[in-house]
């Protein structure tokens, strides 16, 4: 029987096979939009919630695909020594390394294996890799070592999506209830975010105002993004 680790990777093969398109591309005013709007909440976030200094912060980050999450992260004033990425796809993680500060520390493997002490990081950042893991048991597992490797005082950043893709079946959305089930200790502010991605293409096609304009009616939103607080 596969592991959730291995359907993971043949997720991940199968989204690579269907090739890249401009969906995705930062020259869209659907993406960059969205991008901005979800660095702006989690600053925001961060100036409610960071224990200490940016600079002075330990962070871990889940599934740090190539690096643009810490990248942004360094940028907020993150220094690159105190910055970790582990990633479970060893291509994403030679993209990282290649992307980032050598500075920074980027570990590939299974997170659940990881086998840092309690306490090791100021803040663990989780971004859309929750959603796609689709066994209940592997989310709780990896949630118990997220939450064990935060510092009392520090949190769990989380975004993710929280609805269901139709037309994807390797993903599932992960909602808030769920999000509460997995930390059931924790503190958590959160907000919803990001417009959804159909629509936001379609109405930026008109306008890139259009965003805007739609991503205010709340429950057009699809992601939620989380300081999950350890007390």
């Amino acid at each position: 029987m596969q592991s959730e680790t291995e359907k993971v990777r043949e997720r991940y093969a199968r989204r690579a096979a269907s090739g890249s398109d401009h969906r995705y591309s930062m020259l869209n005013p659907s993406v960059w939009q969205g991008v901005q709007e979800r660095q702006r909440a989690l600053i925001a976030l961060l100036a409610r919630h960071a224990p200490a200094s940016l600079s002075q912060l330990k962070v871990l980050e889940i599934g740090c695909g190539s690096g643009g999450n810490l990248l942004e992260l360094l940028r907020m004033g993150f220094s690159s020594e105190n910055l970790v990425g582990n990633e479970l796809l060893q291509e994403r993680a030679t993209l990282a390394r290649k992307n980032l500060p050598t500075a920074c520390d980027v570990i590939v493997g299974d997170a659940t294996e990881l086998g840092f002490e309690d306490g090791s990081f100021d803040v663990v950042y989780q971004s859309v890799v929750f959603s796609s893991l689709l066994d209940d048991h592997f989310q709780k597992r990896l949630a118990d070592e997220m939450w064990r490797w935060v510092k009392p005082g520090g949190g769990v950043i989380w975004y993710d999506f929280i609805y269901n893709n139709p037309s994807n079946r390797d993903v599932r959305g992960v909602p808030l209830r769920r999000v509460r089930e997995l930390f059931p200790n924790a503190e958590m502010d959160f907000q919803r975010t990001t417009l959804a991605p159909p629509i936001s293409r379609r109405v930026t096609q008109i306008h890139p105002a259009m965003y805007g304009l739609f991503n205010a009616l709340p429950f057009l939103r699809t992601h939620i993004l989380c300081f999950i607080k350890k007390p």
